[in-house]
Formats: C-alpha cells, sequence, structure tokens
C-alpha cells in the first residue's frame, strides 16, 4: 500500500495538468568531477531554480547548504542517495541514508545502478531494501538505471530489449519513477514505457552543442510515452541554463514543438 506520505510527496513532485515532471539533476562531480558549468555549485543552482524546475536532484552536503534557494522557487528537493566514481562507472555504491533526505525535506530520493555488471546482484538488493524503507518514510524513490555494466557492449547500451529490462527491474523492485536513456526514437522508446508499470523519464546524456537536436530528443521521448526528463549537463552545461529548464517545461509540460520552443526562447 502507498501510504500518504509518498502521495503528498509525489503530488508536489509532478506537474498536476500535464501529470509529467522537469527534473534537473546536478549530481555529477562525484561521477564525473567538477565539470564547466558547476564549478560555482550556488550560481548554478540559482540560475537552474530560476526556471522553476519541479525538481532539482542534488547530494546532501549541496541541499543542507542551498535549500533557501529552493525554498524560494518552489522547487521540489530530491536527494541522491549514491554515485560512482570515473575509475569504476559501472558500480553505484550507496553513501546516504533515506531518513537523511527525511531530515533535509526531501521530496524524493534517488539511486544509481547498472544491469549487465558483475556486480548487478549487488545493486538490485539495494533498490530493494530502499524501496522498503521509502514505504516506511513514505518516501518516493527514483532509480537511474542504465544497461552500461561491464559484462555489456557499449554498442549494446542503447539496445531497446536491455533498456526495457533496466526499466522494468527497477519497477519490480519497488522504484515509483524510472530514468533511463533514450532509445532513438519514439516507437522503440514506447516499447520501454509499456513494460514498465511505473513512470519512465529519460536521462539527457553527455553535453552537446546542437540544441536542436536535444531538443528534439526530448520531444520524440515525450511522443514515445516519457513522463518527462531528469537532465543535468545539457541544462548546466548550456551558456542559458534558465532558459533550458524553460524550454524543457515548453515541451514536456506544454507539447510545444521544437520549432516554437527554438524560436521563442532564441536558443539558435
Amino acid at each position: 500500500m502507498t501510504s500518504s506520505g509518498k502521495e503528498i510527496r509525489l503530488s508536489r513532485l509532478i506537474d498536476k495538468t500535464s501529470r509529467r515532471v522537469v527534473i534537473i539533476t546536478m549530481d555529477h562531480a562525484i561521477a564525473h568531477g567538477v565539470l564547466p558549468g558547476i564549478k560555482n555549485a550556488r550560481e548554478t543552482i540559482q540560475k537552474i531554480v530560476a526556471g522553476k524546475p519541479n525538481a532539482l536532484t542534488i547530494h546532501k552536503g549541496l541541499a543542507s547548504k542551498y535549500y533557501p534557494l529552493l525554498i524560494e522557487s518552489g522547487t521540489c528537493l530530491i536527494c541522491k542517495l549514491s554515485g560512482f566514481s570515473p575509475y569504476n562507472p559501472s558500480y553505484d555504491t550507496q553513501f546516504t541514508e533515506v531518513k537523511e533526505a527525511v531530515k533535509l525535506g526531501a521530496d524524493a530520493v534517488a539511486y544509481g545502478a547498472s544491469v549487465g555488471d558483475t556486480r548487478q546482484d549487488e545493486m538490485l538488493k539495494t533498490i530493494g531494501h530502499l524501496a522498503k524503507e521509502c514505504e516506511e518514510y513514505g518516501m518516493p524513490l527514483t532509480v537511474h538505471i542504465y544497461p552500461k555494466g561491464n559484462l555489456i557492449k557499449k554498442e549494446d547500451y542503447y539496445k531497446v530489449e536491455n533498456i526495457m529490462y533496466a526499466a522494468r527491474a527497477a519497477a519490480e523492485l519497488g522504484a515509483d519513477i524510472v530514468k533511463t536513456w533514450y532509445t532513438g526514437s519514439p516507437e522503440t522508446f514506447r516499447q520501454v514505457v509499456e513494460a514498465c508499470p511505473v513512470p519512465v523519464v529519460i536521462a539527457g546524456g553527455p553535453h552537446t552543442e546542437n540544441v536542436r537536436q536535444f531538443l528534439s530528443m526530448v520531444k520524440g521521448a515525450i511522443e514515445g510515452g516519457a513522463s518527462g526528463v531528469a537532465i543535468g549537463r545539457n541544462v548546466w552545461g548550456h551558456r542559458d541554463p534558465t532558459s533550458m529548464v524553460k524550454a524543457l517545461k515548453m515541451i514536456v509540460h506544454e507539447n510545444k514543438s521544437v520549432d516554437e520552443v527554438m524560436s521563442m526562447l532564441a536558443l539558435e
């Protein structure tokens, strides 16, 4: 049974009209290093929340320091519980507890995992334990899960059957929202959505200077049934993060075309 606490938090997180969500992720420093765009954490968060996304995903240290910015802007907090290192990119280790996120006032927590990895069993076991703990605290669980383990060839990362398996595994273990890769077309992504009994949002992938191509990917995902996005580098890595947040909202919540968005926000 879903708790009232979880329902209340999800109602804050998900847009009441579109029933979708725009999440900006800024949990990259541990995994990828201090990338351009996130060197000044406060400044970056200010630019992100100025666009009024539904939520921001950050680790507990940033959450405890910059929560006033989220309160002022009405942005929900998703506390990331795990991370990987550049030296072991397919294994996420948990270093934050659900109860810490509760104390921080989080609206949801997030955990990362890989399938097709020699340590897949450990990560899936953690998802199961976190799902139980989240039920006890009334906390929604978002799982970032990808078929990028050390047993999968890179050319097979984006195969529909692999992404479908990853999303379904997370859902079956208790995730409330699943974040994974886009498969490349609305038709193939719909297969992932139809196989996953909980909402699926897409990751943004590596930073690209081609804004039109990036927004076209987002539009394709929405057409394929995605429940939104959870994107980092292609927002705060852009020269105008606030406009990029607004662009995502226009596509995800308002169903606007890429041409409309590019023209209205002067993103060309």
